[in-house]
């Protein structure tokens, strides 16, 4: 049987340089109102990263 325990997620940005700083902090709280991440919180341990690409 297949059991998750942990999730990983990269998010790739393609972003105007003026707004990496709100992306970076939008990054650190947007989990809190995600319903899947919500869902599963306590289950499965869920990680992000963001990598951002100037346009």
């Amino acid at each position: 049987m297949l059991v998750i325990k942990r999730i990983h997620v990269t998010y790739h940005l393609k972003i105007a340089p003026e707004n990496r700083e709100t992306a970076e902090r939008v990054h650190g709280f947007h989990a809190d109102y995600c319903p899947v991440a919500r869902t599963i919180n306590g289950c499965v341990d869920i990680t992000t990263s963001l990598e951002m690409v100037d346009i």
